[in-house]
């Protein structure tokens, strides 16, 4: 007796479709799952014998044998407890499943019969559909995560009990999903993005340096002495980037899935990602470990901000591991099973004092900095060059004026985002033709092309690379900076202004 099924497992953030094939023949009574299964799978064996009997249905005593394929893949989780007790069950004559010639089944069991939700259910579903299979049985808890995914008929049950009851209605009446048209989003208000720049007072060019970022998706640091509101600053970030687009959300959705942080409710993930470890954080915590990886915090930012509050006091292993995300947008884990990768393209926002006191450079007459040039050079130090040449903007963010406290704050978010939501749309005009979005991921030919320099313009940068010793990673990132600045000032051509601003926010090369 033969049966086939389709379950799916997880290859890093993409779902991988695997055949279950199960036979039952003469023999004295023996369970097998073969095809390269880790130990959680191999345990399915107990979680699904136990299952069928405190069910109700008849464990076959005769030689079971499971077959998942491709053999070459390496298994693992608990996704496949549902396919197997499926197949056992079709195999022994037990269920009737009419219909389900092509149906994803996933699913962990208990001991008792009933389904548990699974991580990954997005990503696992939309790889079904890439295949053509067009049915999802699953678990209840993970109905809504799967009608996320256009054009799939999804079922979902409790247990098995309830499947062997509905075992010839399970797909009746069951349209396909709407996908994400009719899909509930997390709003602004869910997600708690944070509070408003209008109660930011003074610190103007830090508000600035924000806009820029926010609407050209650069990434920045903040330099300065304790309490003059870096943090602050960064955590009002979200407040005006743009929300996700669909496909955005999507994608984004999927990494939280594959890495058990869906949202509640099964809803998408609609404002941008925003990250913020602590400075104890392990490198594997960051980019993703383990035999199997989860996504670190760097995929988990993807598409959003990555914050690095006190970045001098994260492992410089950690630090230097940013590398690699920061300029290819991606992170690829080598194991000896297999290789992972997965996507980073998220904006990195840091802080960092000037020295271990925090006052060096920004002495009052109360306070002066008390640490020797050498200590001031390791501390700086730890932040290394090459990471510092892949931050767009480094913005010295000084002492509050007690005159800026009684004044209050100025521009609110909503009004910074209206600036930034103009220069995304002339950004969205210039770039409709090309594979992006923001003027942050301008390169090669699609930089020279865009951002190109008046004379005058040009003597200045000329001048600037070899005054500054600029690298040329640096030299791009000031021309797609002065196109994001030039874009909000609502200017086709990057003038002599707008390239000067970019200029002066390279200023810390010379001091880190």
């Amino acid at each position: 007796m033969y049966d086939k099924q389709y379950a799916a497992c997880l290859h890093g953030i993409d779902g991988t479709i695997v055949d279950v094939e199960v036979d039952i023949s003469n023999g004295l009574p023996y369970f097998q799952i073969v095809g390269l299964p880790d130990s959680s799978v191999k345990e399915s064996t107990e979680r699904v014998r136990s299952a069928l009997r405190n069910s109700g249905a008849v464990f076959p005593l005769e030689r079971i044998t499971v077959n998942l394929a491709p053999a070459d893949l390496r298994k693992e989780g608990a996704t496949f407890d549902l396919a197997i007790a499926v197949g056992v069950l079709c195999a022994s004559g037990q269920l009737r499943l009419p219909g389900m010639d092509r149906c994803l089944i996933i699913g962990e069991l208990s001991l008792d019969g009933r389904l548990r939700p699974v991580r990954g259910v997005l990503a696992m579903t939309d790889a079904a559909r890439r295949l053509g299979i067009g049915q999802v049985l699953l678990p209840l808890e993970n109905v809504g995560e799967a009608q996320l995914i256009e054009g799939m008929r999804v079922a979902g049950i409790g247990s098995i009990g309830e499947l062997l009851q509905r075992q010839e209605h399970l797909f009746v009446n069951i349209p396909p999903s709407s996908g994400l048209r009719d899909a509930p989003y997390l709003s602004e208000r869910d997600e708690a993005i944070g509070e408003d720049f209008v109660d930011v007072c003074g610190q103007f060019q830090a508000k600035r340096a924000l806009t820029i970022a926010a609407a050209g998706f650069h990434n920045l640091i903040f330099i300065g002495p304790p309490g003059s509101g870096k943090t602050m600053l960064i955590r009002r970030l979200p407040s005006i980037l743009p929300a996700l687009t669909d496909e955005e959300s999507l994608e984004v959705t999927k990494i939280y899935s594959a890495a058990g942080q869906a949202p509640v409710q099964n809803r998408l993930i609609r404002q941008r990602p925003f990250r913020s470890p602590h400075h104890t954080v392990s490198l594997g915590g960051l980019v993703g470990a383990g035999s199997y990886p989860k996504p670190g915090e760097v995929s988990l930012a993807h598409r959003g901000v990555l914050f690095l509050d006190e970045l001098p006091e994260f492992p410089r292993g950690a630090l230097e591991a940013l590398r690699q995300p920061i300029e290819d947008r991606r992170v690829t884990i080598v194991r000896a099973k297999a290789v992972f990768t997965f996507p980073t393209h998220f904006l990195l926002a840091a802080t960092m004092n000037p020295c271990p006191c925090g006052i060096f450079g920004f002495a009052t007459r109360a306070s002066s900095c008390i640490c020797s040039p050498v200590k001031v050079h390791q501390y700086r130090s730890r932040v290394s060059g090459p990471l510092l040449d892949r931050i767009d903007m480094h913005v010295e963010v000084p002492r509050i004026e007690y005159d800026s406290l009684r004044t209050g704050g100025s521009a609110s978010s909503g009004e910074l985002r209206a600036s930034v939501q103009r220069a995304l749309a002339r950004q969205a005009k210039r770039y409709a033709n090309a594979p992006l979005r923001f003027n942050g991921e301008l390169t090669g030919r699609l930089l020279r092309e865009h951002c190109r320099l008046l004379p005058d313009g040009q003597k200045l940068l000329a001048d600037s690379f070899e005054a500054l010793g600029l690298s040329v990673r640096a030299h791009d990132r000031i021309l797609k900076l002065a196109r994001t600045i030039a874009d909000l000032e609502d200017s086709d051509t990057i003038g002599t202004p707008h390239l000067a601003e970019a200029l002066q926010y390279r200023c810390l090369d010379r001091k880190l």
